[in-house]
Order: structure tokens, then C-alpha cells, then sequence
């Protein structure tokens, strides 16, 4: 925004002030030293610039001064000066009073070389450029604060996009998570109930197989529709899918409680049964057991086979009085037990 006004300001002084081609082309070095350290300033790179701008602005000021007689010389190193001053890491304010007394030294030089006025001088090469240089080498120490600040918001608003995408990424994949972990604990649940009563119910392994397809169906098109953001809980179809998770990872365990409610009422006089649900399993503990040793259990021996096969173990045990009969999975395998 403010590069084609200086090039503007620049390009009329050029015009008003140069009275040969040689002053223009003095004067037009200026002005280009000038626009460089602004374009370089703007790039926030104006360190690698800063001391070939100087130099040229300040010969430029010099020859304007004991050489061509322009007092809007001094254009080039009013506007490299204040560029440059508030980037210096230390000395900024020496810095600043070391280019105002060139300028202002430099300026006062042209009473060797002129017999003009010493008042009209002294106001068109001293007091006036250093004025402006020192004006706005002063109004560039807050405008570096506040661009400072300026770039601290974009660092700090870069970040934060980052951590948005980050975020978006874990919400993708924890859902992509939820949507085929819970898939596959269903499936695996059912396979593993089918293979079991392959040989005794076809008509429910077949019924275990079409949920089958049909979970994996819909697993598949709720991942395309996550793929393309298009994916919406819906919370009847949540509970559905609990349902199912429930009623498939609960079969086996709901007939462990069944038969050893079962053994309860059949071979004990109970009169307090505790029965715990954890993540690794069941345990139903009873009183009022037998002392002398229980009949063979069938139930639970068919029983503590299906466990094993699903990679759980089932405990039984008859002390004092109190029977206990617990199915565990261990070794990752408590999902089943959920």
C-alpha cells in the first residue's frame, strides 16, 4: 500500500528538484535506495539490504549537498534510516542519533561550498532532513512494536491451525475406530458362535452370518461416509449397534450365570448369592453349598470347554460352604466379557 506512494514522493521530488540529467540520475539513486529497503523491509528480510541502502542514500545525500545543490536529497536516507534503525538487535538509539547528525552534519557542510543565505541553508539542509529523519526514525520504534505484535498473531493463529488440523485428524480416526473396532468385536463374537453351533443349529448360523453381512455392509458404508464427511450419529442406530455388541458379547457369559443360577436352586440352600460383572469376566459366588463333594456338573464341564475355545477359563470351586464358579479372559481378550 504505501510502496507506490514512495515511489510517487520519490518520482516528484526527482521531477521538481533535478535541473540536469545528471541530478536526476543522483536523485533517482536515492529514490531507489529507498524503495529497495521498504521492499525488503516489507519482507521482514531487511537485514540483507539494509547497509548497501545506507551507503547509497547516504553518498546520495552527500553529493547532493556539496555536489549537485539538491537539498531533497536527503529522501533516500530519511526513509533507509528509519527502516533500518528498529531492527538492530542492540544500539538502536545511537544508531538513531548517529544517522540524524550525519544527515544533519552533512546538511551543514553545503555553507563550504555555497555563498547562499546562511539561514535559508541551515533550514533546507540541516534543519529540515534531519527533522524528517529524526521524526520518522522515531515513529518507526512503535510501528516495530506493533508489526512485532502483528507477527506474533499470525505465528500464533498459524499454530492454531495446525492444531485444528491435528484435532480434525484425531476425530477422524478415533471414529474411524469406533465405526470398525466395534464391527469386528461383533464379528468376531458371532463367527465365534456359529462356529460352535455349526454342527447343532444351521438354522442359527445362518441367521449369525446374515447379521454378519449386514454389519459388515453397514460398517463399509459409514466409512465412505466419514471418508467424505458426510457421516451423522444417529442416535437410534447407536443404540442399535449397542445392543447388538451387548447381546453377542454377553451370550456366553449370560450362559454361564444361567447354568450356575441353575446349580444354585438345584444343589444349594443359598441365602446370599453375589454375582460380579467386571471387564475380564463374570464370578457368581454362593452360599449354602454341600459339604460332601457336588455330582458331576455337566452343564458347567460343556461349559468350561466353550470358555477355553474362546480363550477365557472357567473356575469352579466349592470351600466352606461357599461355591464360586467364574469365566475370565485374559490376555486382551476382556472385550469378550463386556
Amino acid at each position: 500500500m504505501f510502496l507506490p506512494l514512495l515511489a510517487a514522493v520519490g518520482a516528484l521530488l526527482v521531477a521538481t528538484d533535478a535541473r540536469t540529467w545528471w541530478q536526476a540520475v543522483v536523485l533517482a539513486l536515492g529514490v531507489v535506495a529507498a524503495l529497495v529497503a521498504f521492499v525488503w523491509w516489507a519482507a521482514r528480510d531487511i537485514s540483507r539490504v539494509a547497509l548497501p541502502c545506507l551507503i547509497v542514500a547516504a553518498a546520495v545525500w552527500a553529493l547532493g549537498v556539496l555536489v549537485t545543490g539538491n537539498d531533497t536529497a536527503f529522501y533516500g536516507i530519511s526513509i533507509v534510516g528509519p527502516l533500518t534503525i528498529p531492527q538492530l538487535p542492540r544500539h538502536r538509539g545511537w544508531a538513531a542519533l548517529g544517522v540524524t547528525a550525519y544527515v544533519a552534519l552533512t546538511g551543514a557542510a553545503r555553507l563550504l561550498v555555497t555563498q547562499e543565505h546562511l539561514s535559508g541553508v541551515l533550514i533546507a539542509y540541516v534543519v529540515v532532513p534531519a527533522g524528517v529523519t529524526a521524526v520518522l526514525t522515531g515513529l518507526m520504534f512503535p510501528n516495530q512494536r506493533f508489526y512485532g505484535l502483528v507477527a506474533e498473531l499470525e505465528e500464533a493463529r498459524e499454530r492454531e491451525a495446525e492444531l485444528a488440523v491435528i484435532r480434525e485428524r484425531m476425530r477422524f480416526a478415533s471414529d474411524l475406530h469406533d465405526i470398525q473396532g466395534h464391527t469386528l468385536h461383533v464379528v468376531k463374537l458371532k463367527i465365534t458362535l456359529a462356529q460352535k453351533l455349526l454342527h447343532s443349529d444351521a438354522e442359527r448360523v445362518e441367521q449369525e452370518l446374515r447379521e454378519v453381512h449386514t454389519l459388515v455392509s453397514d460398517t463399509i458404508t459409514q466409512t465412505k461416509e466419514l471418508a467424505y464427511a458426510q457421516r451423522r450419529l444417529n442416535l437410534s442406530a447407536e443404540l442399535e449397534n449397542a445392543k447388538n455388541l451387548f447381546e453377542a458379547a454377553g451370550e456366553l457369559l449370560g450362559q454361564v450365570l444361567r447354568e450356575t443360577t441353575t446349580n444354585i436352586l438345584r444343589h444349594a440352600q443359598a441365602r446370599q448369592v453375589r454375582i460380579t460383572l467386571s471387564e475380564s469376566g463374570i464370578a457368581i459366588v454362593n452360599d449354602g453349598a454341600q459339604e460332601a463333594p457336588l455330582p458331576e456338573l455337566r452343564g458347567l464341564a460343556t461349559l468350561r470347554e466353550r470358555v477355553a475355545g474362546n480363550g477365557g477359563e472357567l473356575t469352579v470351586e466349592q470351600k466352606d460352604g461357599r461355591f464360586l464358579t467364574a469365566a475370565a479372559f485374559p490376555d486382551g481378550r476382556s472385550d469378550t466379557a463386556r
